[in-house]
């Protein structure tokens, strides 16, 4: 874990929508999958960004944005934004957005509470973009 990611998440001490340990799992998730590197970047008061990409992708900087939005830091929530092209969403659960990823369109899922039972299914979508990333 970055030096700066671990500041962040140790000053995160007011966590209301329960979106820590979501990040957190997502992260430890990440880090373990063969050929996925990591970077993070920190903008206070905008997001907090993990962006993943996959050894194998030639064209393209990353698989998955994870952002936890920091434009109210007591009431932070989480956007998980792919490549339209790299995810499935079979229950249309996620948000189209168009030009929204890099400027390729996107397909985002927004956790703004561990009760509205959408973790395990970005897990899914995120476990299938790994997948297709890594056949480049």
């Amino acid at each position: 874990m970055s030096s700066d990611l671990s500041a962040f998440l140790e000053s995160w001490t007011m966590d209301p929508n329960g979106i820590k340990p979501v990040f957190t799992a997502m992260y430890e998730y990440l880090r373990t999958c063969d050929g996925v590197s990591l970077e993070y970047k920190g903008r206070p008061g905008v997001s907090h960004s993990l962006r993943a990409r996959h050894t194998a992708q030639s064209k393209r900087e990353l698989f998955v944005l994870v952002d936890i939005i920091d434009d109210e830091p007591e009431a932070r929530w989480l956007s998980v934004c792919f490549y339209a092209d790299l995810v499935t969403d079979p229950e249309e659960r996620g948000d189209v957005v168009p030009g929204g990823l890099m400027g390729d369109d996107a397909r985002c899922f927004d956790l703004d509470s561990p009760e509205n039972n959408i973790e395990h299914y970005i897990l899914q979508r995120l476990q299938g973009a790994i997948a297709t990333a890594a056949k480049g």
